[in-house]
Formats: structure tokens, C-alpha cells, sequence
């Protein structure tokens, strides 16, 4: 009886710690496991109020301090009007600073890039617009937003629709990729590890329930 008690110990524990259960990122009291794009401290302008993770000035990107190569995203977001912001994912260092494939986060309405279908909310940012039926809440309402990066393919989704379904390998994509700032970085979004990078763009916004599934 005594060992199939902690037989069934063992097993709960197991369960409990399955690899790839999907974790929080950002743990709604401070940014502990977050840096700054130099390596150092966070940024004073990001503020962390009520779980909730609030760019209010000045503070420079943040970059999550683990990399990921395949997981599942998932993130709520606000923006202020006419407001720009954006998740990068599998960013690298380069010359040209960190590099990556960014889920744009924005005022569709009120900013100029949401008359550029490459680069309104929910696009892979200059490479892939999002699907023109998305569904994005107004100014000051919470988005629902998940990316999926598994290989050579990546998933944009929007308040639970598909915005973006693209293979790095396809034609489309190297269509899209030459007519961008990313034409010459020939791993951009491909396979691999990078980091996690939450935009400062110079206006405000807010970020929640930020959570990873390592696929």
C-alpha cells in the first residue's frame, strides 16, 4: 500500500511538471526575467501596476533573458490612441541591433501604419499583413493576441481569429521579405532560438497574462 502511494505521489508530481505546460513570462509584480536591450536593468518608464506591465515613458525594449525556438504565445494588449508598439520573437543580435519577426500592436485607426496593410495590428511587421476580417477592439480595450512558431512555420492570431499563416520557406514569404528592411538577414524568423522583445516605440502601452507553451 506504502508503494503505491508513492507510486501515485510520483506520478502526480510528474504531471504537475510535464515539460512544455505553458508558463508565465511576466509574473505581474516585477520584471524579473526581463532586461534591457543593453543587457542591464529595465527601463524606469516600463511600471508594473495591478499585473499589469505599463510602458508610461521613456524605457528602451525589454528582452526576456531565455530564448524559445518552438512555442505558443500568448499575450493581452492595449495601445493608446494613435499609439504603436510590438512583440518581437526569435530575436537575435546583429550588427543592426536585435532582430526579429514582430506581431505589431496598434492603433489602426490613428496611426499612419494602419493604412499599410503589412504593418497594422496583427502582421508580421513589414513582411505579412494581417487578414483584412480580423477582429481588433478599440483604443483602450483589451486584445487577445498568439503567436505559434514551430520550424519554418509561424501563426499570428487576433482576439481568436488567424491573422497571419506563413511558412519561412515559401515563396510568399521571400516575396514579402525582399520588399522589407529584413531583405539582407538571411535568418530572419527562420528556425531557432531567440528571444522574446516587448517594444518601446515611444508611446504608451499595456501588457498582461503574458504566457509561453514550448512546443
Amino acid at each position: 500500500m506504502r508503494k503505491l502511494l508513492m507510486l501515485t505521489a510520483l506520478l502526480a508530481g510528474s504531471a504537475m511538471a510535464e515539460p512544455g505546460a505553458p508558463v508565465s513570462i511576466f509574473n505581474g509584480k516585477d520584471l524579473t526575467g526581463w532586461q534591457s536591450a543593453t543587457g542591464g536593468e529595465p527601463g524606469k518608464g516600463w511600471k508594473v501596476e495591478d499585473g499589469v506591465l505599463h510602458r508610461t515613458e521613456k524605457a528602451g525594449d525589454l528582452i526576456s533573458d531565455k530564448e524559445y525556438a518552438d512555442f505558443e504565445l500568448e499575450f493581452d494588449w492595449k495601445i493608446s490612441k494613435a499609439g504603436n508598439s510590438g512583440v518581437k520573437y526569435r530575436v537575435r543580435k546583429s550588427t543592426a541591433g536585435w532582430i526579429g519577426a514582430e506581431y505589431q500592436v496598434l492603433d489602426d485607426i490613428g496611426h499612419p501604419n494602419g493604412k499599410v496593410p503589412d504593418t497594422t495590428a496583427g502582421s508580421l511587421y513589414e513582411v505579412i499583413p494581417a487578414a483584412k476580417d480580423k477582429e481588433l477592439k478599440p483604443v483602450g480595450e483589451w486584445n487577445h493576441s498568439k503567436v505559434v512558431a514551430k520550424g519554418s512555420s509561424l501563426e499570428h492570431w487576433l482576439n481568436g481569429k488567424l491573422t497571419v499563416k506563413i511558412d519561412t520557406t515559401s515563396k510568399e514569404w521571400e516575396a514579402g521579405k525582399k520588399d522589407s528592411k529584413f531583405a539582407k538577414i538571411s535568418d530572419f524568423a527562420g528556425p531557432g532560438p531567440g528571444h522574446i522583445l516587448l517594444q518601446d516605440h515611444g508611446d504608451e502601452v499595456w501588457f498582461r497574462d503574458i504566457k509561453i507553451h514550448e512546443l
